[in-house]
């Protein structure tokens, strides 16, 4: 079919409209007619097809975030939406709520949930909807004692009501890991891992089907509680720093780089190792704010993180970071 002059005129008129983003003034001034008949061009132009207009809502910036750090990561991002000009107390109550709904999706019957300990893990158990389930236990996955005398009976305490908490919003059974969060001596961590007492706890994090877990970081903003509580000496920190730790899970020191074997505090750390908590089928990491950035992308590098949760600040800044 022979392209008629009017069709012709309609796709000038939309090609100067659309495309050269000129006005209907200019086009009618170059074509010799009226501006209503620039009009009238560019509507049949429509009519006809000539020009085809699509409507694309805006992506909300958490789904573009989730959907990036997702696919860089290879993992499930969630990302509670706030902004930087947000108090601290509400965007901990915003991550706390968004984890508190995914890990409850995790939650099934005979479930085996390790849970870590923190001002992370604090907040968002409060959030836990009550609803009973079969046959869950909960057990926590690292000790919480503290050898330092300003902080002892705070940890403990700590520890024990992250657990039972967490146990009580399902109707669990809770496991208290009644272990020094770092031992002086690797020999007396040695010699406790071969207590009857011990092993029925670690047998308990062997059998885990979901770890539930934040990152720690003794740099810049706030601490984290293991380091504001007193659990490390000076020496300790000192020493962290000297083998380039950025931070840790479940007290287990990272480098940015993920390697973790040789850091020597370690190896009296009453924590699971990075190659046994990537037996756990789930690990949900919950962090909240920009400074715990750095120590995320080291467990994101050791491959401890299947599900993340995290406020918009900090996905900002992982998903700008470009790290892998």
């Amino acid at each position: 079919m022979r392209t008629s002059f009017r069709e012709k005129a309609e796709y000038h008129a939309a090609q100067m409209y659309y495309a050269e983003n000129r006005t209907m003034e200019s086009i009618a001034g170059e074509l010799g007619i009226s501006r209503s008949t620039v009009s009238r061009l560019l509507a049949e132009a429509r009519d006809q097809g000539i020009v085809r207009i699509s409507l694309h809502p805006p992506i909300e910036r958490p789904s573009a975030l989730e959907h990036l750090i997702s696919e860089r990561h290879g993992i499930a991002a969630h990302v509670a939406a706030s902004t930087p000009e947000a108090e601290p107390s509400q965007r901990r109550d915003t991550v706390a709520v968004l984890a508190a709904e995914v890990i409850d999706a995790l939650v099934r019957p005979d479930a085996v949930i390790g849970v870590a300990w923190g001002q992370t893990m604090t907040s968002v158990v409060t959030r836990l909807p009550r609803r009973p389930v079969r046959n869950v236990e909960v057990v926590q996955l690292n000790g919480a004692v503290n050898s330092q005398p300003e902080g002892t009976s705070v940890g403990l305490g700590t520890g024990m009501s992250v657990v039972e908490n967490f146990a009580r919003a399902f109707d669990a059974r809770a496991h208290v890991f009644a272990v020094p969060a770092f031992f002086d001596y690797e020999e007396t961590k040695e010699a406790l891992w071969r207590e009857r007492s011990t092993l029925r706890v670690l047998d308990l994090h062997h059998r885990a089907t979901v770890a539930v877990f934040g990152v720690g970081t003794f740099g810049q903003g706030a601490p984290s509680q293991v380091y504001a509580g007193g659990y490390l000496s000076r020496e300790d920190i000192d020493a962290l720093t000297a083998e380039r730790a950025v931070g840790d899970v479940c007290t287990v020191y990272l480098r940015a780089d993920g390697s973790w074997e040789d850091i020597g505090l370690n190896r009296r750390s009453s924590g699971p190792s990075p190659d046994a908590l990537r037996g756990v089928p789930r690990r949900v990491c919950v962090v909240n704010g920009p400074q715990k950035v750095p120590a995320l992308r080291a467990a994101l590098a050791a491959g401890l993180v299947t599900d993340l949760v995290l406020d918009q600040v900090s996905a900002d800044l992982l998903a700008g970071s470009g790290a892998g």
